[in-house]
């Protein structure tokens, strides 16, 4: 063969297999990382650390987080619930804060769980749940009887640097 000839034989191999490492680049799947770091030995459980603007709330018996608030210094107990868009008050718990629904406005069409109702806007200065305090709450007082407890929505939920579920317990921080 002639020198040409075997020169153009090699350079079409090269060229072959470089059109194969780039096809095989191309059209490989991803090297895809490992989904969570590797375990390594750990006799303790680890406990997250709280700053001093954060709270920890444990999920009860029911399988539901409840907070202990604090509204203007009466203490509502409160069922955690990122499914609400705003604070929920009952009609009880309105009366326990001194907002006198009596007085309220009712105009405005809420849709919950357990139905359709109207609800009274109002503004609730601040909520404290342990360290973590938000002030100028927008929540909604519904009609008497079709809620059974307050519901803590995301107008509170939603003001917060975050929110973490970890297996039993909610950690709020602000």
């Amino acid at each position: 063969m002639n020198d040409r000839l075997i020169a153009l034989l090699l350079s079409a191999f090269a060229i072959s297999l470089l059109i194969t490492f780039i096809a095989d680049q191309l059209f490989s799947e991803p090297e895809t990382p490992p989904t969570s770091p590797p375990i390594l030995a750990q006799t303790t459980p680890v406990t997250p650390r709280l700053g001093a603007k954060s709270a920890m709330l444990r999920r009860e018996e029911d399988g539901h987080y409840w907070a202990r608030a604090d509204i203007d210094g009466t203490s509502i107990k409160l069922l955690v619930d990122t499914g609400a868009s705003i604070v929920a008050l009952t009609w009880r718990d309105a009366q326990r804060l001194r907002l006198d629904p009596d007085e309220l406005d009712f105009k405005w069409a809420i849709n919950t769980a357990n139905g359709e109702t109207l609800g009274a806007s109002v503004l609730i200065p601040s909520i404290r749940v342990g360290n973590v305090e938000i002030e100028d709450v927008e929540a909604m007082v519904l009609q008497d009887g079709l809620l059974e407890s307050s519901l803590l929505g995301m107008s509170f939920l939603g003001k917060l640097y975050s929110y973490e579920f970890k297996q039993n317990q909610l950690i709020i921080r602000q």
